[in-house]
């Protein structure tokens, strides 16, 4: 009689959650999960995944139409934040566009490096002018080994980058 007991308790917890049409339960993420979908997606999963490991983990929640109305507000806030953030964003692109950078390396007579210069000297530069970037938002071909101007991409979103250019000059040593 107790097995019966304890069967109907699961059978009663396992319908109380909304089936899909493919007859899997039917829940709304609350953070994203690898390989089953991103933040406020309502996904399809099978009853023991969603009751061993995205209901208790806090990873999903039943989707409902309150929590779906939560999310799609939620979504609004964010994609709000991200507009602003992205036309930031272009505004740096716009004042690095504008911008170019010198930077002093030590070459020979034929205007070969003695040394390189890589992305840590030109957000190096870019600091001393207050733009503040990071060495891997710098995108190099290679390695600038000879004096001269350059073109260099800087890409400071996926989809917002920008052109820098920098002159490579011969150092001033102090014996002239």
């Amino acid at each position: 009689m107790s097995g019966s007991k304890i069967g109907k308790q699961k059978g009663s917890r396992q319908r109380r959650l909304p089936r899909g049409p493919h007859k899997g339960v039917q829940l709304l993420l609350i953070q994203s999960v690898d390989h089953l979908g991103n933040q406020g997606d309502v996904v399809e999963v099978r009853t023991g995944y969603a009751n061993n490991y995205l209901l208790p983990q806090g990873l999903a929640t039943i989707a409902t139409d309150h929590h779906k109305r939560m999310v799609e507000k939620h979504k609004a806030k964010l994609e709000a934040i991200e507009k602003a953030r992205l036309a930031n964003i272009q505004k740096q692109a716009d004042n690095i566009g504008r911008q170019s950078v010198t930077i002093e390396a030590n070459a020979n007579d034929e205007g070969h490096l003695y040394g390189s210069v890589g992305a840590a000297d030109i957000v190096s530069a870019l600091k001393a002018a207050d733009v503040t970037i990071t060495a891997d938002q710098v995108r190099l071909e290679g390695p600038l080994k000879e004096l001269g101007l350059y073109t260099v991409k800087i890409q400071l979103h996926p989809s917002v980058g920008t052109e820098l250019k920098v002159w490579v000059v011969p150092a001033v040593s102090g014996d002239a």
